[in-house]
C-alpha cells in the first residue's frame, strides 16, 4: 500500500511541476482590446480610439492568477487612430508625423508585481519617432484563460517631439497634456 501511495504522490508531483513549467506561454492581443487617447482643447475635450492593433506577450498564469510578465510588445498603426471628425484625424496624423512614422509602439522593459492584481510595468513608448520610457501601474485579471491589463499613462506632446496642434488659424489650441488609456486582453 505504501508503494502505491508513493507512486501516486510522485506522479502528482510530476504533473504539478509540468503544469507549472507549462504555465508560461505566448499570448496575442484579442480583438476586444481598447486603446484611447484623451486630450483637451480650447473648444472641447476630445478622444481618439484605435480599432487596429497587434501585439504579443509572454506571461505566466497559475491558478487563474498572473504570476509573471516576461514580455509585452504592442504596435498601433497611426492612421487607425480615429476621432469623430475627419479633420481632427488629419491634424492628428500630421502631428504624429505619420508620413515617416507609421506606428506607435510599446515594448516592456521590466515588470514588478505589487500585489495579486496590480503590477508596475516599465516600458518604452515610441511615438512620432521618439522613444521614451514610462512607468505604468496596471490592474490585472485572468478570466477563462484571457489575461486583462488595464491602465493609463499621462504624456505630453513636447516629450515626444511634437507640437500641440492648432486649428482655425490658431483660434483652437490643443492642450499639451494627453492621457493614453488601455484595456488590453491577451488570449
Amino acid at each position: 500500500m505504501k508503494t502505491i501511495l508513493k507512486k501516486i504522490t510522485a506522479t502528482l508531483a510530476f504533473f504539478a511541476i509540468a503544469l507549472t513549467a507549462n504555465a508560461q506561454k505566448n499570448y496575442t492581443l484579442d480583438a476586444k482590446t481598447n486603446f484611447s487617447v484623451f486630450g483637451t482643447s480650447t473648444l472641447h475635450d476630445w478622444e481618439m480610439k484605435s480599432a487596429s492593433k497587434t501585439g504579443t506577450a509572454n506571461l505566466t498564469v497559475a491558478n487563474s492568477k498572473l504570476t509573471a510578465i516576461t514580455s509585452i510588445d504592442i504596435t498601433l498603426p497611426v492612421e487607425t487612430i480615429k476621432s469623430e471628425k475627419t479633420k481632427m484625424d488629419k491634424i492628428a496624423y500630421e502631428t504624429l508625423k505619420s508620413d515617416k512614422n507609421k506606428n506607435i509602439k510599446y515594448v516592456l522593459k521590466s515588470a514588478e508585481k505589487v500585489n495579486e492584481t496590480t503590477w508596475n510595468l516599465t516600458g518604452t513608448y515610441t511615438i512620432a519617432g521618439v522613444s521614451k520610457e514610462h512607468k505604468t501601474q496596471v490592474k490585472t485579471s485572468v478570466t477563462n484563460g484571457i489575461v486583462n491589463l488595464q491602465g493609463s499613462n499621462k504624456i505630453t506632446f513636447k516629450e515626444f517631439g511634437m507640437k500641440s496642434p492648432t486649428a482655425m488659424l490658431g483660434t483652437i489650441k490643443t492642450g499639451e497634456d494627453l492621457t493614453i488609456k488601455f484595456n488590453i486582453n491577451f488570449k
